[in-house]
């Protein structure tokens, strides 16, 4: 189910996942009793997976980024479900994306300090399942970030 209105449905929700279904009914010409339907199945189908809140973290919290390349033991089915079911847990990965190349994932984690990323690296990344090499590289700063879709240039 990939036709104009799904993507419509899709655009809508990524922008405002809060947006109720008569309003989003509204937005883009359906029925609320057709639009919660098409909804649901592209829920069910798993295109929809959640919905989550994106927080504003207090300018007085200033935080590293750390972006973190995983290397595991073997790439096979198993081992890359396991790490990945562990890795869904972990509260300070921002995002994490299996690659090609050398490493297996890159994450992007986010530390208050470089105590605070000793105690992830300890505590979180170095006792997942299958990791033989964690290679950790702190962002000076941002040069270029996303928000909802466009670009921002930074500093």
């Amino acid at each position: 189910m990939s036709d104009r209105i799904t993507q419509a449905i899709l655009r809508h929700l990524r922008h405002d996942g809060r947006l109720s279904n008569a309003d989003l009914a509204e937005r883009i010409g359906l029925s609320p009793s057709t639009c919660l339907r098409r909804v649901r199945k592209l829920e069910e189908e798993g295109v929809i997976r959640g919905y989550q809140a994106i927080v504003a973290r207090p300018a007085a919290t200033p935080m590293a980024t750390v972006i973190v390349q995983i290397t595991l033991e073997r790439q096979t089915e198993e081992c890359q479900r396991r790490f990945e079911s562990r890795i869904r847990e972990c509260p300070d990965v921002r995002e994490c994306y299996l690659m090609t190349g050398d490493a297996d994932y890159l994450l992007r984690v986010e530390a208050r300090d470089m105590q605070d990323y000793e105690r992830i690296h300890k505590e979180e990344l170095s006792r997942m399942p299958g990791v033989v090499r964690i290679q950790s590289n702190f962002a000076i700063r941002p040069v270029v970030q996303q928000d909802r879709g466009n670009a921002l240039s930074v500093g």
